[in-house]
């Protein structure tokens, strides 16, 4: 943009950021069975939640897998409470690590615009890691947020993130991604954000 541009730079926002109509918030296998062997998993159940609540504030859409439930159980309460029905449910169930698996899911948010997913849940080096490489690869801009996804083992946990990073997914944080999502203090959802930050 040059001085000689009619549009003023505050209207410009960068494509490498999300934004609440072109985003989906990706829960992945946050489930009964696997979850408390998680380093972490109160805290990134928390911040699961957080993401949540921040998207029903802010109308972003929200949507959730669950690897082979049977075997390991649903996704935990806490979070399965904090769902919206929508469109995107019933939650998608897989057998497959990678969410590829669910086309009927990915057509649906392809079709209604959604550009960026940003990913939480478990396992990092496994799941989550075969998502996001399948998902960048079906055109989708994949975020990962680091402090809402978790493994067993620590190591895991951080070539799983390292990994997605070195091949092209964009590593963040619950408080980033929501204020991320969020653009503007004037928002009528910031209230409501800044609470969810601080709790």
């Amino acid at each position: 943009m040059n001085s000689n541009d009619d549009a003023s730079f505050s209207s410009f926002r960068s494509p490498l950021l999300m934004n609440g109509d072109d985003t989906a918030i990706l829960i992945i296998d946050a489930q009964e069975k696997l979850m408390p062997l998680i380093q972490n998993h109160n805290e990134i159940q928390t911040n699961i939640i957080k993401l949540l609540r921040a998207a029903k504030a802010l109308g972003v859409t929200t949507a959730a897998t669950e690897q082979y439930p049977r075997g390991l159980g649903t996704t935990v309460e806490p979070i399965r409470n904090e769902l919206e029905p929508s469109e995107f449910f019933p939650i998608a169930e897989k057998t497959m690590f990678s969410c590829r698996e669910c086309d009927g899911l990915l057509t649906k948010l392809s079709k209604s615009g959604i550009q960026n997913l940003l990913l939480c849940g478990i396992e990092t080096h496994i799941c989550i890691a075969q998502s996001a490489m399948d998902l960048m690869s079906l055109g989708f801009r994949t975020f990962i947020c680091a402090d809402a996804v978790g493994s067993r083992n620590t190591l895991d946990h951080q070539l799983g993130i390292n990994r997605m990073e070195s091949n092209g997914a964009v590593i963040t944080t619950t408080e980033a991604a929501i204020f991320e999502m969020c653009v503007d203090s004037k928002n009528q959802a910031f209230k409501t954000i800044s609470k969810l930050v601080q709790s």
